[in-house]
């Protein structure tokens, strides 16, 4: 009789999650070499992917639009943790790293993230559809967002340099966190077919087939999930050196730091978003980019400032003149694009444009 084969029901996102920890015990308040560093680097990027994972699963429990709220917040949570994490060790230099890493975000998730998901979407099918109304709201909140927290310091008197004085700024986050509770709030409960995928007609989609974990294992990747946070707090924490030497290493200006930061916890997000794109689920996609993007802006802005408090060193937040430009043809691009409720591959194109030259000029400002 031959040997029944046992299934081995562990997967890599099941261990890594445990193995970060390991690695961050092992490296924590050591000088690492080129060896560590490499491993912890992996560690640090395979953590971060096994937490997107985590949310897509408790994601795919709780069904859209929550899904892709969940997502948001967990890339958020990550973005965050590795600001707080290398301003708290690069001292009054790292002024301008939120800044330029939710700059990052934004540019990435608008141009980026939209762009490829449109031209996915549209090689496949021909023309993309969505909902014009869910996504032009959510456009706008991160339109008004970005001005709000990244524009006005600039143009402010009330302190020396692109920087908010502490009124302007507790008023910058509370109202980040108001109107980030106002979009959830319309996304999730008062207009929540605005935000869901739609076909050629303008009609809501039926919901995907695919069968949704259990309950016991939504709950098993919530608790990986927080182990997975932890793990790259942690590593993040042990790598920042090593980013900040590799950064000056290459030649690239100190800001280009925060565009590292912004494509690492935005990478499992494109790939979800693409995956969303080849299903005709282009609202979700949508969901994914706007949703992260006022994510990133609403939730780090705040956490920041108050993290300021115990951070040495100013919090500069005003773009520059370049990045001020660019974030206003981000807007009037994004605009012509969602209207319409539908886009082809020259959309894509236009934004994959803009999300080039963001790169080029911050490579080579």
């Amino acid at each position: 009789m031959a040997a029944t084969r046992r299934r081995f029901p562990v997967s890599w996102t099941t261990v890594t999650p445990v193995l970060a920890i390991v690695v961050l015990a092992l490296s924590w308040g050591h000088e690492l070499g080129p060896v560590p560093v490499v491993i912890v680097a992996l560690a640090l990027g395979a953590t971060v992917l096994a937490a997107v994972h985590h949310a897509e699963v408790v994601a795919h429990r709780v069904g859209e639009p929550f899904g892709s709220l969940v997502l948001a917040i967990a890339v958020t949570v990550i973005e965050v943790a590795l600001i707080v994490t290398m301003m708290s060790s690069g001292g009054p230099e790292a002024g301008t790293l939120a800044r330029d890493t939710v700059f990052a975000a934004v540019m990435i998730t608008t141009n980026g993230i939209v762009g490829i998901s449109v031209m996915v979407g549209a090689r496949r099918y021909g023309e993309t559809h969505f909902n014009p109304e869910g996504s032009g709201g959510a456009l706008a909140t991160v339109a008004t967002l970005a001005a709000v927290t990244l524009v006005l310091p600039t143009f402010t008197f009330s302190t020396p340099g692109p920087e908010f004085s502490s009124t302007q700024l507790t008023f910058a986050a509370v109202a980040s966190l108001l109107l980030y509770g106002l979009f959830v709030l319309t996304q999730t409960v008062r207009h929540r077919d605005f935000f869901l995928p739609v076909d050629t007609d303008g009609s809501v989609k039926e919901e995907e087939h695919a069968e949704p974990p259990t309950n016991k294992a939504a709950m098993t990747s919530l608790g990986l999930l927080l182990v997975a946070l932890v793990a790259v707090v942690g590593l993040a924490k042990v790598e920042s050196p090593a980013i900040e030497a590799g950064v000056r290493a290459a030649g690239f200006p100190q800001s280009f730091v925060g565009v590292v930061i912004a494509l690492l916890v935005l990478l499992p997000e494109t790939l979800a978003a693409t995956r969303a794109a080849r299903r005709d689920r282009m609202q979700t996609s949508l969901n994914l980019a706007y949703g992260s993007a006022i994510a990133s802006i609403g939730l780090t802005i705040p956490t920041i400032a108050l993290a300021s408090i115990w951070l040495d060193g100013p919090l500069l937040l005003g773009l520059g003149a370049t990045h001020i430009v660019l974030l206003a043809l981000t807007i009037a691009v994004s605009v012509l694009t969602v209207v319409p409720g539908r886009a082809t591959r020259l959309q894509g194109g236009v934004h994959l444009v803009l999300l080039a030259s963001f790169l080029v000029l911050a490579v080579n400002p």
